[in-house]
């Protein structure tokens, strides 16, 4: 209260209207009381204009937001009606349905909430987790001692799951002579498939080879027709000419054989006069003869019409092979486009062989190389050393078993009374048999 009465004091005026503690240290003087208070009076009133204009603003907010809620809350109760009708749907089907579909059904949903309160259980959990990791990143970004303890945890870790990988590896590597047997095995599964590889590039070779012979075999072939179609296109002519002059020579046979038959008939009509004596005598002379030179031309004539004709045939044959031989080698583009993608096929076979045999050689120069430093390794191991000395002491102990069994086994031969025994017995035997007799006899006597 003192102090409110302290306050509430008027302080000394000055003549300007301020207090003499309230002057201000330069020579400009303040404005006065008058327009002072009609500033104060100008900023409550812009107060009360901004705070009313903010209510304003609020109640409109206010009643958007009540708006809203009861949309939202018409929305949540349409959606929990549409859940309540799911629901009553859901019992209905649940009691339609048969007492072990229940049982499975209840089993189902007993695990399901057990299932989601584990979720929320580790959701939480997570959230938990994520925090504290939020918290710790924090931290460690804050101090850097924690950041190089943290590096220094992730390469232990990195160092720890190397040297467990090592030791599986150490573990799963086995012994020496496992791993040796191992490379062995891979080397000759190599070796083996290398030379299939070869067999087939050789296969493959063979083939170039023989398509390569084909083609030139086809070129010599087409060379040549191409000769005997140009040489039968030369002498084209020169046969025509001979052959119709051949056919001209033997149609002037023909007309002089007619002529001399013509003229024998005339003759016959010429002899009438004669006596039937004279033309019987002259007829059984001459009709022979006559009669044999005829046929004979007959058959010199029946000769030359069916050469004539084999030969046309022939002719006929030859012209349509060699047009037909004409027309395939007459579009020489085509046979060499052929010829072409043929080669360009066998080359990119040979390029896609060569490629593949120089890396199966790179592979092996790679596996020859793993071979010999593993050897070296091996050579230069103590252990290995040790189990090849332990190898060559246990084949000269298996030689050594092997010379006294050879040995124990003719000494037993030599030493073996079994037989002399069964002869001794046998004879033993006998010996007692005659004296067995002799003694019977003597009795007897």
């Amino acid at each position: 209260m003192a102090s409110n009465n302290k306050s509430s004091v008027a302080r000394p005026v000055s003549r300007g209207g301020i207090g003499l503690t309230g002057r201000p240290h330069s020579g400009i003087r303040p404005p006065s009381g008058n327009i002072r208070v009609a500033t104060g009076v100008s900023l409550k009133q812009i107060l009360f204009h901004t705070y009313n204009t903010e209510f304003v603003v609020i109640s409109i907010m206010a009643e958007t937001l009540a708006v809203e809620i009861k949309e939202k809350e018409k929305q949540i109760r349409s959606v929990e009606e549409e859940i309540e009708q799911e629901k009553q749907a859901a019992d209905g089907i649940i009691k339609n349905m048969s007492p072990e579909k229940q049982v499975k059904y209840i089993e189902m949903k007993t695990t399901n909430e057990k299932l989601l309160q584990e979720l929320d259980t580790l959701q939480q959990q997570l959230d938990s987790l994520n925090m504290k990791k939020e918290s710790l990143e924090t931290e460690i970004a804050h101090s850097q001692v924690k950041q190089e303890a943290v590096l220094l945890h992730e390469k232990l870790y990195e160092l720890e799951s190397h040297r467990q990988q090592m030791i599986a590896e150490d573990k799963s590597m086995g012994s020496p002579m496992e791993e040796r047997e191992k490379l062995l095995k891979q080397v000759k599964e190599d070796n083996q498939e290398i030379a299939s590889m070869e067999r087939q590039l050789t296969d493959i070779k063979e083939k170039i080879n023989q398509f390569n012979d084909e083609i030139r075999q086809l070129d010599m072939d087409l060379e040549e027709h191409q000769g005997n179609v140009s040489s039968f296109i030369e002498t084209f002519e020169e046969t025509k000419n001979q052959e119709l002059e051949r056919k001209a020579q033997i149609e002037a046979s023909i007309v002089s054989l007619l002529e001399h038959c013509s003229r024998v008939s005339t003759m016959s009509t010429e002899c009438e006069p004669f006596s039937k004596q004279q033309k019987k005598t002259m007829a059984l002379h001459s009709y022979p003869s006559e009669s044999q030179r005829l046929q004979l031309d007959l058959q010199k004539m029946e000769l030359l019409e069916s050469k004539m004709t084999e030969e046309q045939h022939s002719l006929k044959s030859k012209i349509k092979q060699m047009t037909a031989d004409l027309e395939t080698y007459n579009d020489l583009p085509a046979l060499k486009s052929s010829g072409e993608e043929k080669k360009k096929k066998l080359h990119q076979e040979r390029m896609v062989l060569s490629i593949r045999r120089n890396a199966f050689k790179k592979i092996m120069e790679t596996l020859n190389i793993q071979y010999e430093t593993l050897k070296t390794q091996l050579q230069e191991n103590e252990t290995h050393s040790q189990l090849t000395n332990l190898e060559r002491k246990w084949q000269h102990h298996e030689q050594n078993n092997f010379v006294m069994k050879e040995f124990i086994a003719t000494k037993s031969q030599e030493s073996d009374y079994q037989p002399i025994m069964k002869n001794v017995t046998k004879k033993i035997a006998e010996y007692n048999k005659t004296i067995v007799d002799a003694l019977r006899s003597t009795n007897r006597n």
